[in-house]
Formats: C-alpha cells, sequence, structure tokens
C-alpha cells in the first residue's frame, strides 16, 4: 500500500484557526486510543491527494458500553509539505514553525446498518488549523535518507512530520460503538476541491495540503484503549477503483468500509493480510451520560505503510 496526502462540507461548524502540534498527554476521559505518546518524527500516513481521497476514518468500539457524550478527539497527521523545495525533488527548505492554514473536516457518524454504509451522521465539525510544514532537509540524513529532515531525540530520518490536531465535540452521544471520518480538500480531490487557481500550486513547494496525510499506528499494537469494529479494515471514499479492496464494487467516492466483501488488507506487512493492522491514529474522549439512550440506529457489524507497498490497493506513506 501507498497512503498519500479533504474539506467536508455539510453541516460544518467553523472555528478560528488553531495550532497543530501540541501533543495532549491526558488520558481522563478517554474511550479509545490509538495515538502514540510521545509522538515519534513521524508516522506511516493516508494520503488524499495522491490517492484521491475526500474522507478516511475507522469504524471504533469503545472502552465502555455505556452511553457516552463525546467531548474530545484528536488526531495525529503527517506533513510532507515544505515553504521551499519539496520532499521529494530532496529540496525541502522551511523556516522554523513555519505553517499553512487548513480547514480540516470531523464527522462522526452512527454504526454501520447495511454493513457497507454508515449510519447517520451524529456531527460534523470543521476547524482552521495551522499545520507545520516539515522541517528542512538535513546534512546528517545521506545516502537513502537524503533530503529528509533529522529527528534530535530519536537520530532518525524523516520525509514527513508527525503532529496532532484537536477537535472540541459538544452534544453528542454515543453507544458502545460509532465511525470517525477525517475530510479535507486538496487541488484535485476532495468533496470540494480547491483547483489549481492558488498561487501556492505554482510555486515548487506546491500546496502545503497535497502533502498531507492522515498518520496511521499499529492495531493492537498501539491501540491502548477500545478496539476496530472489524480488524484490518477502514473506511474510505476514493474516486480510483483501485484503492478500495473490493475495486470500487461497493461504490466510488463516497465514505463507506473499504472491503465489505473483501479479505482484510490493512496489514503491516506483506501480504497484508494478517495483523499487525494499520489503523488512523485518533484518541476519543467522553463523559458517560447520567441517563442512557437508545441508538438510533441498529448496530452491526461493519462489514491499509514502507513508503509504497503495492500500486494495487491503497498505498500507506511512511517515513
Amino acid at each position: 500500500m501507498t497512503i498519500l496526502p479533504i474539506l467536508a462540507l455539510a453541516s460544518a461548524n467553523f472555528f478560528p484557526p488553531a495550532i497543530a502540534g501540541a501533543d495532549e498527554t491526558s488520558n481522563s476521559g478517554v474511550i479509545y486510543n490509538s495515538v502514540i505518546t510521545p509522538l515519534p518524527g513521524n508516522l506511516p500516513s493516508q494520503p488524499f491527494e495522491a490517492q484521491q481521497v475526500s474522507e478516511f476514518g475507522n469504524a471504533i468500539v469503545f472502552s465502555s458500553a455505556k452511553t457516552q457524550d463525546l467531548t474530545k478527539v484528536i488526531v495525529t497527521m503527517s506533513s510532507w509539505g515544505c515553504q521551499t523545495g519539496s520532499w521529494n525533488a530532496k529540496t525541502c527548505a522551511t523556516s522554523e514553525d513555519s505553517s499553512f492554514t487548513l480547514p480540516i473536516t470531523l464527522n462522526i457518524y452512527n454504526p454501520s446498518v447495511d454493513g457497507i454504509n454508515p449510519g447517520k451522521k451524529l456531527t460534523s465539525i470543521t476547524k482552521k488549523f495551522e499545520i507545520k510544514f516539515r522541517p528542512s532537509a538535513s546534512a546528517l540524513c545521506t545516502g537513502d535518507n537524503a533530503g529528509k529532515w533529522f529527528n534530535n531525540s530519536s537520530k532518525t530520518c524523516f520525509n514527513g512530520l508527525a503532529q496532532n490536531i484537536t477537535f472540541e465535540v459538544k452534544n453528542t452521544k454515543v453507544t458502545g460503538s460509532a465511525i470517525f471520518g477525517i475530510a479535507y480538500n486538496t487541488s484535485h480531490y476532495g468533496y470540494a476541491p480547491v483547483g489549481e487557481s492558488a498561487a501556492c500550486f505554482k510555486t515548487s513547494a506546491g500546496c502545503g495540503y497535497d502533502s498531507l496525510n492522515v498518520a496511521l499506528s499499529e492495531d493492537p499494537t498501539n491501540v491502548t484503549l477500545g478496539k476496530s469494529v472489524d480488524a484490518g479494515k477502514l473506511w474510505i471514499a476514493t474516486a480510483y477503483p483501485g484503492f478500495y479492496a473490493d475495486n470500487g464494487a461497493a461504490g466510488l467516492g463516497t465514505f463507506r468500509l473499504d472491503s465489505p466483501k473483501a479479505a482484510a488488507w490493512w496489514g503491516v506487512n506483506d501480504p497484508y493480510n494478517s495483523a499487525p493492522w494499520y489503523v488512523p491514529s485518533f484518541r476519543v474522549f467522553g463523559n458517560q451520560s447520567e441517563k442512557a439512550e437508545p441508538k438510533t440506529d441498529q448496530q452491526t457489524s461493519e462489514s491499509k505503510s514502507s513508503e509504497s507497498k503495492s500500486i494495487e490497493k491503497p498505498g500507506v506513506k511512511t517515513n
């Protein structure tokens, strides 16, 4: 797989820009966690622009089956963009803490009823984030690592930069499980593509959002609370049939289970059909509701990175 760098629209609420990268370590109220703390320099990631993606996520079972009022969701992103130059040309140059602004959307849905599509959308939150560009190419990174930035803590060279973004969630109740999707626009993809008229598109660096990915951790290795509804199966909206495990048989361009009638294929290791599995890096917070409320959708069982694994299925980008 090769995971590459959408903006959800309907019923979205807009908030002032927020700074990405704060590593929130509190576990109070956490009901699902696959975020690695402390964050490494970078993680494998699912691209949007390069893989024609509009939304990406997972169906999650919480650590408690009781009804919860969701309060916050932290998502790890992987930024491969540079202020000038580019990671693939090995010419990346970025001044310290340089960033770009991008609206990113968190969608939360009830569990699937048909095993293919998400249930009722519970909330859609759009927030503008200041996303940091990855650091400049380092002279310490040579040979196969040439052009990467050097992380002093781990003494490791990386292409992308991992950073957390945080969504505050209100008036959203869940019981047992829910589906989470991240959406944003790139130049050519997303639910409302930006297009090629943006000034950044004509620069050597291109637009930062075209090199922004959703970071991945490993299940069960990095999952400390909760679990996936279907291990090894994730949710995605992409315009290209080959980036679905079922080659688009269950539909194109809509946010759905990647492999409703196909075997799980989000494995970390070749042939990608067994654990550990890649999962989006999410931390979900909730408070137990004083009074449980019945679900509006019946919960059912719902029925993927090294920089490039296979061109025949979605790709995950690493380091």
